[in-house]
């Protein structure tokens, strides 16, 4: 196997680690939070369990800091962000009991980062090539300062999205909410984004698989 196949075999494999490293804690702060919830609604026991699932998630974000630092041999300046906000609310949420500390977070990195990456666009400046940097090879800057305002324009959709659903649903439909809309969401969205990309410069791996295919 050729260098150039084995760096594409540990891109594929390293997208999938991040999604692990981005969505496994929340599952932990849901699996934990679902194990000591009461089954009849009763507001200590349901702060119990928020505050359980809390100190777990806290302890799931730094082990994927390091898992990141580890496997990947970096940790995205997003990851960080987000750590320290989940460290940081999740502190202020177990001292407090007041749950509203960790749904406020899905808010203030959706919109930090939506305002960033606009004022980014607007300043001619491709912020999201910082974020994810050697992701799309070939990608031209025309193609990242679309991708940064197509982005930032995303995330401020989601932190709408997340005060919605904060205000109108139970700590549980909105832990769920997290899961089942939120991630497709941003599947949907990366995979609507690729004509465009495409059409800038991006780079499939096509050509090293021919190669492959004709070295075989």
């Amino acid at each position: 196997m050729t260098s150039e196949a084995s760096q594409t075999e540990k891109k594929k494999g390293s997208g999938w680690l991040n999604v692990a490293v981005d969505y496994g804690p929340l599952l932990v702060f849901l699996s934990v939070y679902k194990f000591y919830a009461p089954d009849e609604p009763e507001s200590i026991s349901e702060l119990s369990a928020i505050i359980r699932g809390t100190g777990a998630f806290m302890v799931a974000a730094l082990i994927a800091l390091a898992v990141s630092k580890w496997r990947l041999g970096k940790i995205s300046p997003m990851l960080w962000f987000s750590t320290a906000l989940i460290v940081g609310f999740g502190g202020l949420t177990i001292f407090l009991g007041d749950p509203v500390f960790v749904q406020l977070k899905p808010t203030i990195i959706y919109g930090f980062f939506g305002v960033a990456l606009l004022v980014g666009w607007k300043m001619g400046k491709a912020l999201l090539k910082i974020l994810l940097e050697a992701a799309f090879e070939g990608l031209t800057n025309e193609g990242w300062l679309k991708l940064s305002r197509n982005w930032g324009v995303f995330f401020l959709a989601l932190a709408a999205l997340n005060e919605g659903l904060r205000a109108y649903m139970t700590f549980e439909g909105w832990l769920w909410a997290k899961l089942w809309v939120f991630l497709p969401l941003t599947f949907l969205f990366t995979f609507a984004n690729i004509p465009m990309l495409l059409k800038h410069g991006l780079d499939l791996g096509e050509e090293e698989s021919e190669a492959e295919a004709k070295d075989g």
